[in-house]
């Protein structure tokens, strides 16, 4: 899906990062790789695999768990909050629901290879709801953003009145 367009966001990531200023977190460490460099950051979105699952039902809502998780050679990271920008697609064409987050906004979450996260997407029962495969994103740091979209695939029906929780450790 939106392959191309994918390629084009890692590639406007990369350019980002090298001219991130003030809000714009860096994403990086200090872990060396084998040509004595800094690794990747995890946090990047060309970095990650995200998958949507359905999660358990509750009183009025239905809930998807959108699992991250980094290869091995990335550095791990620090998320915090919940991702903003949230836009949801359905085979290449953008809804029209938006979605806010709830829940602490200041916890911080340890990504990484062996490290994976999560954060949850509520949606309200109701009769307006539109089917989609895919969600797109932008992680937050304790100290800023991540430059770049990240994205997320798998089957979700959204609506009016949709939210995303904060990012929290574990698959």
């Amino acid at each position: 899906m939106r392959t191309t367009r994918k390629i084009a966001v890692a590639i406007a990531a990369v350019v980002l990062v090298g001219a991130a200023e003030g809000g714009a977190a860096q994403a990086s460490s200090p872990t060396a790789t084998a040509a004595g460099g800094p690794a990747p950051s995890a946090c990047r979105p060309a970095n990650h695999i995200a998958k949507i699952t359905v999660g358990p039902a509750t009183s009025g809502h239905h809930h998807y768990r959108v699992t991250m998780t980094a290869a091995h050679g990335y550095d791990p990271c620090q998320l915090a909050g919940s991702p903003t920008a949230v836009r949801f697609y359905h085979h290449g064409s953008r809804t029209k629901v938006t979605a806010g987050g709830y829940g602490p906004q200041n916890k911080v979450v340890n990504f990484g290879p062996g490290h994976p996260v999560h954060f949850d997407i509520q949606v309200p029962h109701s009769a307006d709801g539109a089917p989609a495969d895919e969600a797109a994103f932008t992680l937050k740091t304790p100290d800023g953003v991540i430059p770049g979209e990240s994205t997320a695939d798998g089957p979700l029906t959204v609506g009016t009145g949709t939210l995303v929780g904060p990012v929290q450790p574990g698959a």
